[in-house]
């Protein structure tokens, strides 16, 4: 991609009128091809709450009473994380390039795909409105309503993946501890699983080993940050 559409794009992340928007450019990624990341998020919290006439997004800030009426862990329910996690995969020159495909998987089981054109909001506040409408109509589309920028999609995530691919799963108690340019393949896909929760570990059958980034915790987007620069500096992405 060149400097100049670049630029041109060095404004979008300071402007949220919309509440998801895809990019004014053509994204390279393709379903086949071959060189490219691909981040599954696992353990996302993702749940609609009734909430007066309509529904909202259940978060630990806004429904506590709620979480206390029903003896609920508040940890359990921070979609916030998510949040902060998109927007640093998505924003990513990676992904710009054309070179990410991003996945959630919730705790309740809802597999979703997120186009790499699909520019996140800016506030927590419209990113849960975007949320409750995916979980209540299973996609939302661009605004001239050509693209699904986010949709939900048949489990496994497996069936999505790349035949034969590398896949990765991230923890601080993993016993490898490793830099993420380490991981980078030369012409090939691999997938990074990196859990989108607050605490606990995830555990899913399809990784074949685990790796740790830091001997220090790191948050969800904070790994999402590291994986992303040490790909974009291995593969030449600006």
């Amino acid at each position: 991609m060149g400097k100049r559409k670049m630029a041109a794009l060095e404004g979008d992340g300071e402007e949220d009128d919309a509440p998801a928007t895809h990019r004014q450019f053509t994204a390279g990624h393709l379903k086949n091809q071959e060189k490219r990341l691909i981040v599954v998020l696992e353990r996302a919290n993702l749940e609609s709450v009734k909430h007066g006439k309509g529904y909202e997004l259940l978060n630990c800030d806004d429904h506590m009473g709620l979480m206390k009426k029903f003896k609920k862990n508040p940890s359990d329910y921070r979609p916030d994380i998510l949040h902060q996690c998109l927007l640093m995969l998505q924003d990513s020159p990676l992904n710009q390039a054309g070179k990410l495909q991003v996945y959630i998987h919730t705790e309740k089981n809802v597999l979703i795909e997120v186009h790499p054109q699909c520019r996140i909001p800016r506030t927590f506040k419209r990113f849960a409105g975007l949320m409750v409408q995916l979980l209540h109509k299973m996609s939302v589309r661009a605004n001239d309503g050509n693209i699904k920028l986010l949709k939900a999609i048949r489990n496994p995530i497996t069936d999505h993946l790349p035949v034969g691919c590398s896949k990765i799963g991230t923890s601080f108690s993993a016993t490898e501890l490793i830099n993420p340019r380490e991981l980078v393949p030369t012409d090939e896909p691999i997938v990074i699983v990196i859990g989108a929760m607050a605490h606990g570990k995830v555990e899913v059958d399809y990784v074949e080993k685990e790796v740790s980034f830091s001997q220090y915790h790191l948050s969800a987007a904070l790994t999402c940050a590291k994986v992303c620069s040490g790909f974009e500096e291995v593969w030449g992405i600006k």
